[in-house]
């Protein structure tokens, strides 16, 4: 496993068998993101509509090396007619847990949606659990706004979760990896 510098790329038509197994295999999915069984075929259709990258959000695949180790994301949130932020998030096949990995892509896809979007707000929302994630997002400037209880239902059970954000003017000017 390579542990050289983690760079952020486009996903190419070779990469959904790995993006599929996010949808089919629980053990890749992981305990907080195992939604139960999903449509095999979604990644397939979102890449050839538009190569999983749209004015309404999009993924980018997190490379260590030559080791593709899973993937970032944002989603459009529209808050008023002309005022929309991202979402993010980071979803990591177990080789790529646990590294550091998921701090610095997150970091990178940060830097990325502030020079490349106009949004002044990125948040992101993990179950109250992942203490995990909870530490990536701070690593990455993220401020813990509060907690949704009952927000997510997974396993049986509905989840709280913690939302964080950062804000454009809370990062430094050149930030490093």
């Amino acid at each position: 496993m390579n542990d050289g510098p983690v760079i952020l790329r486009p996903a190419t038509e070779d990469d959904l068998p790995v993006l599929k197994r996010f949808l089919t295999d629980p053990e890749a999915t992981g305990p907080f993101q195992w939604l139960g069984w999903s449509d095999p075929g979604r990644w397939r259709r979102r890449w050839t509509q538009d190569g999983l990258l749209s004015d309404e959000g999009g993924q980018l695949m997190v490379m260590a090396g030559a080791d593709l180790l899973g993937f970032v994301a944002w989603r459009k949130v529209v808050t008023a007619r002309s005022s929309y932020h991202w979402n993010i998030g980071a979803q990591l096949l177990p080789e790529g847990r646990g590294r550091g990995v998921g701090t610095r892509a997150q970091r990178l896809l940060t830097r990325y949606l502030f020079a490349h979007t106009p949004v002044v707000r990125l948040e992101a929302d993990t179950e109250t659990e992942n203490i995990a994630e909870q530490r990536a997002l701070e690593k990455c400037g993220f401020t813990r706004e509060g907690v949704l209880r009952s927000t997510v239902f997974r396993n049986g059970q509905w989840r709280d979760v913690v939302r964080y954000s950062v804000l454009r003017d809370d990062l430094p000017t050149n930030p490093h990896p």
